[in-house]
Formats: structure tokens, C-alpha cells, sequence
């Protein structure tokens, strides 16, 4: 059988994880205490939500008009928020699965594994996401088994493989030279990022990932050091700007960061050694950073536990003091932020952890919210659509019992969960089906 048939019915085998469901034909509206409002950044009173399919059709206070059949979902003293969205996740990877193990994960086992972790992502709330880097384009193939219906996860942005410099962070360095194997996304020279431009994007990429700098888990090259050229990084932003894709850069070196804000990237993932300069540049060309800050907090507990490669280990020794110094910084400073977790480093479905970590280091409550709904969805293109509770919208809205602006690690533990007006995660009212039994 073929790579392109095995990936098929592996994904037709992902039924198990139960099928992604329909918005129910009766109206449906949703009451609870408060609503938060990206927009404004406060919590409203009162809010009354009509869903009407997969869209919002109103949202009103107690005295908006709602049909006599509609299906009424009262969630009490709880507060709604919208759709929790993460624009950095690898869904297709396992947290600890990195290093020589990782040459033993066929692209039909990737796009499984993708198939469970998008199940743990939703019922945590995230009900859109960004995947930035997948090989084998498994990540295309879990967003169009989710677009389909045949599996439940969030609605997807994809990169397919990211872009890389011969031997660099996007590269796989872990082979002998006896067996001249490189990463699908290795690209070398300005024809040659054109190239593989249009070539991912040919394949069914969203969004465009390149590696501008070294990095923690990638074995034999510096994160400090840049490895994309400005000219390469020039070329291949105004490629895929071009045929209509925003690009997304990882960036740990200070040098790095700064040319491929000066190149036009539309997001900076990372940032670890972003200084004054990175910070004025971001601000100047209204760059989004995407912070990733809770893998910083979460691998200093874990990573004893984890059996890492001795590169991985002491390599996350110097970034991540650095970077929890350089993110309060740049919170400080007024740059841009959208909420991304790098979920695959750690486990999926603890995403919300990020609202906690950014709030540690300088985000106000509100501010961390916004990065993780309107700036998220606004980075992605996708304002119209998602990001915020308003009519037009598409119906995603979670839940938690009690005020998130008062402790944002509510969010760690959503208790309802709706995507395209359809409840999947229900522990306020225990209406409707919950995935948990599923």
C-alpha cells in the first residue's frame, strides 16, 4: 500500500475518536452571569446568546427577543468567553517524543497522534488553532479529516513542513551523512525558499513556518545564531505574502528576530533574546510576538522526568531564564501579543496554562484574554469569523464558573465547550453529550 493510501485509512480509522458533529436546526440560546468582551476587555452582565446553526444571530441581556422552540442552555453564575484560540500548537507531536525517537513516527502514526491531541485541545477550550510544522503534511490531512466531520478538533490553520536552512532548527540533523536525508522543508537560497513556497502551499498549507534561527530541540546548531539570510528571509516572506499567506517565523537569536521583522513577517514565535531594538522594530512594523511562555514554566518541572537528549537539556538552561526575562520586557513595552502555547513540547489540553504564565510575567488578566481571543484571531485573518461572542460569528463560546479576570487559572479547567453552535463538553448543566464518555 502505498504512503499516500496508508495515510488515508489510518485517518479513516480515527472514527473512534467520534465524529465531529452537526449544528442542530432549533435556535439555541445560551444564558449565563457575565460575558467577556474582548473589545472592551470587561465583563458584561447578564448575556443571552442566540445561536442559530453554526452562527451567532444575537447577543443581548435578559431582554432579547429569543424564539419559542429554541433550546435553552442557562449556565447560572458562570462566565462566558469566546472560543479560545492558540496560534502555535504541533498537534501531530507527542511532548517527550523529540531526539532519536522521533525517527521511528511514520506521517500515518503523526496524523493519529494528531487525531487524539485535536480531541484533548477542544475539551480544553481551544477551539481554533494554528499548527506550525508537521511532516508529511499530516497536519493538512487532520485538518481536512476535522473540516470533514470524521474526527473532532478545532477548526485548523496549517503550515505543512517548515522551512529550514540545510542542518538548521528545521532541518533533522539526527542521521549519519551515509543515508543524505533531509527535512521535506529544507530550502537553501532565494530560488530555492520561492520554491518551496509555493510548493507547500501547492500541498495545502494556510500559513507559512520558517525556522530564522537555531533552536532548544534541534541537535548541533545555536539558538542564538541566525540561519536564514535576510535575502532568504526577504524572498520567502514576499513569496507566500504574494499568494496569500502570512508567515510565522521561529526567532530565538536577537539578530534573527530583527531582520525578519524588517523582512515583513507577520509573527515572531519565541522571541527568547528579543532586546530594545527587537522590541521598537515589533512595534514600529506592528509585528505580532507569540510568546510560548508556559513550556518555560512547565519544562522546568518536567523535564527531569523526560529523558531528553543532553542538547535539548542543556541548551533550555540558558533560554529559559532569558526568555522569561525578555517576555516581562517586552509585555511591559506595549508589543503585540497572541496567545500560542507550543503544545508538544508539553502535554495538549493544558494549553490554558499560557493565560497563567503570560499573566506571571507582566499581562494583565484582560490583556492575556485578548492576546488568546481578538489578537489571535486577528493575526490569523480570521477577525470575521472568530475571537469574539457577536452576531455574524461563528458560535464558539466556553465556560467557567466564576470570574477569569479574577484568576485566569480558571481557564486551566474550562467546563463547557461549544464549536459551531454544537456542546462538546457540558459540566455545568450536564446537558447533551460530553466527549469524556465518548
Amino acid at each position: 500500500m502505498s504512503a499516500k493510501l496508508l495515510l488515508i485509512a489510518s485517518l479513516a480509522s480515527a472514527a473512534s475518536f467520534g465524529a465531529q458533529q452537526k449544528a442542530s436546526n432549533t435556535p439555541i440560546v445560551v444564558r449565563a452571569s457575565k460575558l467577556f468582551d474582548p473589545t472592551s476587555g470587561r465583563l458584561l452582565d447578564s448575556p443571552v446568546v442566540l445561536i442559530s446553526g453554526n452562527h451567532i444571530e444575537a447577543v443581548g441581556s435578559r431582554d432579547l427577543a429569543t424564539p419559542a422552540n429554541a433550546r435553552m442552555i442557562d449556565l447560572g453564575s458562570a462566565t462566558l468567553l469566546p472560543g479560545l484560540i492558540d496560534v502555535h500548537t504541533h498537534l501531530t507531536f507527542d511532548a517527550g517524543g523529540g531526539g532519536y525517537e522521533s525517527l521511528g513516527i511514520s506521517t500515518p502514526r503523526a496524523a493519529l497522534t494528531g487525531a487524539k491531541n485535536a480531541r484533548l485541545t477542544l475539551l480544553a477550550g481551544f477551539t481554533t488553532v494554528r499548527n506550525v510544522g508537521a511532516e508529511g503534511y499530516a497536519d493538512v490531512a487532520l485538518r481536512d479529516a476535522i473540516d470533514a466531520g470524521d474526527v473532532i478538533g478545532p477548526r485548523m490553520q496549517v503550515s505543512g513542513p517548515p522551512l529550514g536552512i540545510t542542518g538548521g532548527h528545521c532541518d533533522s540533523n539526527l542521521l549519519p551523512p551515509q543515508f543524505h536525508y533531509s527535512a521535506e522543508g529544507a530550502a537553501d537560497g532565494v530560488e530555492a525558499v520561492m520554491h518551496k513556497v509555493r510548493e507547500v502551499v501547492k500541498y495545502g498549507a494556510d500559513v507559512i513556518k520558517f525556522c530564522a534561527s537555531g533552536g532548544v530541540f534541534s541537535k548541533g546548531d545555536n539558538p542564538r545564531l541566525e540561519q536564514y539570510s535576510p535575502a532568504e528571509m526577504q524572498a520567502l516572506i514576499t513569496e507566500a505574502h504574494r499568494l496569500g499567506r502570512k508567515v510565522a517565523t521561529h526567532a530565538h537569536s536577537t539578530v534573527a528576530i530583527k531582520d525578519a521583522v524588517r523582512a515583513g513577517v507577520d509573527s515572531i514565535e519565541h522571541g527568547i533574546f528579543l532586546d530594545d531594538e527587537g522590541i521598537q522594530l515589533m512595534k514600529e512594523h506592528n509585528t505580532f510576538l507569540v510568546p510560548t511562555s508556559y513550556p518555560l514554566f512547565w519544562f522546568e518541572e518536567h523535564a527531569p522526568q523526560m529523558h531528553l537528549p543532553p542538547w535539548v537539556t542543556e541548551k533550555a538552561a540558558i533560554i529559559i531564564p532569558a526568555a522569561k526575562q525578555n517576555m516581562t520586557k517586552a509585555f511591559h513595552s506595549g508589543v503585540r501579543i497572541a496567545l500560542g502555547t507550543d503544545a508538544g513540547v508539553y502535554p495538549h489540553g493544558e494549553n490554558g496554562g499560557e493565560f497563567w504564565s503570560m499573566v506571571t510575567l507582566g499581562l494583565t488578566s484582560a490583556q492575556a484574554l485578548q492576546a488568546g481571543t481578538i489578537n489571535a484571531a486577528e493575526l490569523m485573518g480570521w477577525s470575521d469569523r472568530v475571537g469574539s461572542i457577536a452576531k455574524g460569528k461563528l458560535a464558539d463560546i466556553v465556560a467557567v464558573k466564576g470570574d477569569p479576570l479574577s484568576d485566569v487559572r480558571m481557564l486551566q479547567h474550562v467546563q463547557f465547550v461549544m464549536k459551531d453552535g454544537v456542546v462538546y463538553k457540558d459540566e455545568i448543566t450536564n446537558q447533551g453529550n460530553s466527549l469524556h464518555s465518548w
